[in-house]
């Protein structure tokens, strides 16, 4: 299991926040269309932006097994 962290800092979002909220999706076409509705749901990336490539960098390993 990994361990939970602060993601986006100004939206309050945690990697288990992103990990339950993509793991909610219906389905996993791409990592961009999975970044949009995680960001639907968590709001995250939509403060300073700064968490942005990290958001998708997470999105992309969950998406391909590499963290569970």
């Amino acid at each position: 299991m990994v361990e939970n962290y602060m993601v986006c800092n100004c939206m309050q979002v945690s990697y288990n926040d992103i990990a339950d909220a993509l793991h909610n999706l219906k389905s996993f076409d791409d990592v961009l269309s999975a970044f949009k509705s995680v960001q639907e749901v968590t709001h995250c990336s939509t403060g300073c932006g700064g968490c942005h490539q990290k958001v998708l960098d997470l999105i992309s390993e969950i998406m391909s097994g590499a963290q569970a």
